[in-house]
């Protein structure tokens, strides 16, 4: 899931540079909430990691 975050935001920098403005902020906005829904499930991985023992 991180590597989609990481494509996204390359391909975003290259609309970017490119002039492609609006496509660009999208696969930014885009990014950043996969970004989030990652953080999430790492924390929620990480505490019932705890839980279990591990």
């Amino acid at each position: 899931m991180l590597t989609f975050v990481i494509v996204t935001l390359v391909v975003a920098f290259i609309a970017a540079i490119l002039g492609f403005t609006g496509l660009a902020s999208g696969l930014a906005s885009i990014a950043k909430i996969i970004f989030y829904i990652f953080l999430v499930l790492l924390v929620i991985s990480l505490i019932i990691g705890l839980v279990n023992g591990f």
